[in-house]
């Protein structure tokens, strides 16, 4: 009898453990997503790179069969957040919404950042692009860039540009053209690009390179005087403007881009299924209707775009922010 007991005893444990295992296996299979996916945002609600991303999440949600919430992590240059995203388990339910600035530039400004943009993630895809403006106050008396550089030749050490701070994306694209110029012109940071803006409005600043969405107002309405964009092609906003390649700086097309990513790790299948979906959205009338609104030119294809803009902007920002020694930490 006791023998009798144990052994029915052993074959419930048996059947427990195979039990286990059995559900193990299942949920190791179980269908991508399952749950809840959480996108970090590592700016503050309202910018323009958590505009973009709540307009992605919105459009791929019903694609992916569950809801995919915006969990907004702003702080220390972006770097927060995407510190956060990169330590997160690599399974496809928390991803990184990010920008150029936030991916690329805030690492190499601060060594403890916390992550690397091409090891600590997988890239998903890249999603959008707003191409920069190079504006001048109507006072400057230059039409063309090359009458900009002649103009700031002719004046040395006296003509300033703004940035919204030290080490963003409009401060390196203007030490870009101080560089790609030869020109001698002082860089003046403000605490954001609306002072920065305003500042240039007013006069008191000569020029600055600026996101088409926030200067365009400001251009149409003679306020700035638009000399070049910064894109590969010009603005259908602006058909008159022409680019910065056009206008004699061959390798000057840079852009402020927006992508998906997620944790170092990710399967392949999650990451493709993702792409998948957001390669769909870019497709949509709703999309393309909020990208114009945005002045945003979507972008999308396969994961390695992603990667390529990102070891481009290292290649091209690297050796400028070394150069001129920007360290934020």
């Amino acid at each position: 009898m006791e023998n009798s007991v144990i052994r029915n005893r052993a074959r419930l444990a048996a059947a427990i453990i195979l039990a286990a295992l059995l559900s193990h296996g299942a949920g190791a299979q179980e269908k991508y997503p399952s749950r809840v996916v959480h996108v970090i945002v590592p700016t503050p609600a309202g910018g323009p790179v958590d505009v973009m991303a709540r307009l992605v999440a919105n459009q791929i949600a019903p694609a992916l069969g569950q809801n995919v919430i915006i969990d907004n992590r702003g702080g220390a240059g972006n770097t927060i957040g995407s510190a956060e995203a990169a330590r997160a388990t690599p399974d496809g339910y928390t991803l990184l919404y990010s920008s150029s600035s936030g991916l690329v530039l805030a690492p190499m400004l601060q060594k403890s950042a916390g992550y690397d943009p091409l090891k600590s993630y997988d890239p998903v895809a890249l999603v959008a692009a707003t191409a920069n403006i190079l504006v001048v106050h109507p006072s400057v008396p230059a039409k063309s860039v090359g009458e900009l550089i002649g103009y700031t030749k002719a004046h040395p050490g006296l003509i300033n540009f703004s940035s919204g701070g030290i080490g963003t994306l409009p401060h390196l694209i203007g030490e870009y053209f101080k560089s790609q110029a030869g020109v001698n012109v002082i860089h003046v940071p403000y605490r954001g690009g609306g002072p920065s803006i305003q500042d240039v409005v007013a006069g008191h600043i000569q020029f600055t390179f600026e996101g088409i969405s926030v200067l365009l107002p400001l251009i149409q309405s003679g306020q700035l005087r638009a000399l070049a964009v910064t894109s590969a092609k010009r603005s259908p906003l602006l058909p008159d403007v022409p680019t910065m390649i056009e206008s004699g700086f061959p390798d000057f097309a840079t852009s402020a881009w927006t992508g998906l990513l997620a944790p170092a790790g990710t399967p392949p299948e999650v990451i493709a299924k993702l792409n998948g979906t957001v390669n769909v959205a870019l497709q949509s009338a709703e999309m393309k209707a909020a990208l114009d609104r945005l002045v945003g030119d979507p972008l999308g294809g396969a994961p390695q775009e992603l990667t390529k803009v990102i070891t481009s902007d290292i290649a091209r920002w690297g050796p400028i922010v070394k150069a001129l020694n920007l360290q934020l930490d």
